[in-house]
Order: structure tokens, then C-alpha cells, then sequence
């Protein structure tokens, strides 16, 4: 049997809380073999350096994992000021080394200039990728690629401490947002320098109570699949802020032929979650003429596993 063939046939989404030090795709790999997952995706990596949530999308979830890539976001940062290295962070070589005089009144000051809508450069040391390649491939060869500029939303960026050079903050953004790049901009404007200490993601949206699972949990109960199903969460809950449709038997079926349907007192645009009685379905999205396409419907009996 071919390793595509292999596997449980299980679906549902797993809030890991991420390790430092394995990379998005480690934790990935370590999390489908515990759970003889046929078929798993994360949504959005953390690099080895931070921790915290890691949504991890299993069978039919990988249908509407693009969601969760395209949510909000919400970390703590520690940075460490006076010290600027390349990368941005604390693996990077050191290029500037800067006396911190600044106090709690000039920090608010410059966060104020980051919130709200902003541009950003992404970093020669993202996972941007230019030419089918990431970027930090070409800087680790030391060719620096001319990049845009890109907007940005920080919904929320609060001064939580500042002691000892050391700046704790909280940033709520959007996708996109390189948290290593605001806290090198922040540093700059500061007129010290700052890197990314220690970076903890604690929720994408729409999880932002969601309690998340450890990989040390995980692996103390790989001997029991029951247990491991019982973590994971319903498909839809990755849905949860979006309207819901409730369709009879007949609208289920041309529907599910691929058929846009008309549903009474459905939303009048946008997306939505579709369900026939209490069983999910899938997402559609409303027509310019009132009727609900479907878009993206799943293949498993129920929305879990």
C-alpha cells in the first residue's frame, strides 16, 4: 500500500501550542503520526524561535484552512532593546549595538506610530517568497532582493512592561504582519535598535478563548485515539463568526449537486456556513441575484471526525 493510501480517515481542526524550537512543519509531522492522520495541513507557520498557537487542520479541514491563514492574529513580544541583529531576532548576527535611553512616555509615544493601518518591508530573513523561493534562501547566499512595501493593520498594540531594556508588548494583526520587522522598526524609531527576544502567538481568531494543547499532552496519550480524537475541534469552528444557513432535504441535495440554490431569509451577500439540520456542509456565498453557491463543501458524514 502507498503511503498516500495510509492513515485514518479523520477530520477536525487541533489547537497545538507550538514548542520553541521545531519549525511549523516538524510540529506538523510529529502531531500526524501520533494521530495516523491520512491528511493534515497547519495554517500559517511560526518560526522555530516562537511558540504558541498553531492551528493544525485535519481531513476535511484542509478545505477551509485558507480561513484561518487569512485571520487575525494575536502575540506577546518580548524585545530585547539596544541591540539590532540582521535577522531580527536572537539567532541573527549582531549589526548595531546602541546605548537605551528611552523611557515608558517616549515608548508610547513611537507605538502610537504603529498602530492602525501601516506599511511594512518585509524582512530579507522571511518566508516571503520571490521567484518560487523564500527570501531568507537568497539572503543566506547574501543577494539582497529590492522589496515592496506592504499594508498592514495592528489592530492593537499595548506597552505592557519595560524593565531592564527588556520591551513586553502585545500586538493584535492582521495577516501578513512580520512581527520581527515592527519590533526592528519600533527600535529604530526609538533610536536604540530592538530584536524579537521571545515571540508567543496566543490565538488566531476566531480561537481567541480556545484552550490550546500542548505536544507534550499529545504524546502522553498517543496510545489512546480516542482520547486524541476528543481534542479536536468541529470543522465550522473555524467558521464560527460567519452567518449560518440551515437548508431543507430537497435544497440539500441540488446543492450538493453543485447546484446554487434559493434559501428563504438567507444573508443577502457574503459568505456563509451551510447546514443541512444540524450537520455541516460546507461554505457558500451569496449570488448577486440572491441565490447561495456552494463553494466548498466537505465529504465526511459529520463536521468532526
Amino acid at each position: 500500500m502507498s503511503n498516500r493510501r495510509r492513515g485514518r480517515e479523520i477530520s477536525g481542526v487541533l489547537l497545538l501550542d507550538k514548542p520553541i524550537g521545531l519549525t511549523s512543519n516538524q510540529a506538523l509531522t510529529t502531531v500526524k503520526i501520533i494521530f495516523g492522520a491520512k491528511k493534515a495541513g497547519h495554517t500559517g507557520s511560526l518560526d522555530p524561535l516562537a511558540c504558541g498557537m498553531l492551528p493544525i487542520c485535519f481531513g476535511d479541514a484542509t478545505k477551509f484552512s485558507q480561513f484561518l491563514l487569512e485571520a487575525d492574529k494575536q502575540y506577546l513580544v518580548e524585545a530585547k532593546l539596544g541591540i539590532r541583529t540582521k535577522t531580527g531576532d536572537e539567532e541573527g548576527e549582531v549589526i548595531a549595538t546602541r546605548k537605551v535611553a528611552v523611557d515608558e512616555e517616549q515608548i508610547e509615544a513611537v507605538l502610537t506610530n504603529f498602530r492602525g493601518k501601516i506599511e511594512q518591508v518585509p524582512s530579507m530573513y522571511s518566508a516571503l517568497k520571490f521567484q518560487g523561493k523564500p527570501l531568507y534562501s537568497y539572503a543566506r547566499q547574501g543577494i539582497e532582493i529590492e522589496r515592496q512595501s506592504r499594508p498592514v493593520m495592528i489592530k492593537e498594540l499595548k506597552l505592557l512592561e519595560f524593565n531592564d531594556d527588556i520591551l513586553k508588548i502585545r500586538v493584535a494583526c492582521s495577516k501578513g504582519t512580520y512581527i520581527r520587522t515592527l519590533v526592528d522598526d519600533i527600535g529604530e524609531q526609538l533610536g536604540c535598535g530592538a530584536h524579537v527576544a521571545l515571540l508567543r502567538r496566543t490565538y488566531v481568531e476566531p480561537y481567541q478563548d480556545t484552550i490550546m494543547i500542548s505536544l507534550d499532552n499529545i504524546k502522553r496519550e498517543r496510545e489512546d485515539r480516542n482520547i486524541l480524537d476528543e481534542m479536536l475541534l468541529p470543522i465550522d469552528s473555524a467558521l464560527s463568526a460567519w452567518p449560518q444557513v440551515v437548508l431543507t432535504e430537497s435544497i440539500t441535495y441540488h446543492l450538493k449537486q453543485g447546484q446554487p440554490v434559493l434559501v428563504p431569509r438567507a444573508p443577502t451577500s457574503g459568505w456563509v456556513r451551510l447546514y443541512d439540520n444540524d450537520e455541516f456542509l460546507g461554505v457558500g456565498e451569496i449570488l448577486d441575484d440572491g441565490r447561495v453557491a456552494p463553494r466548498r463543501l466537505i465529504t465526511t458524514k459529520t463536521a468532526k471526525f
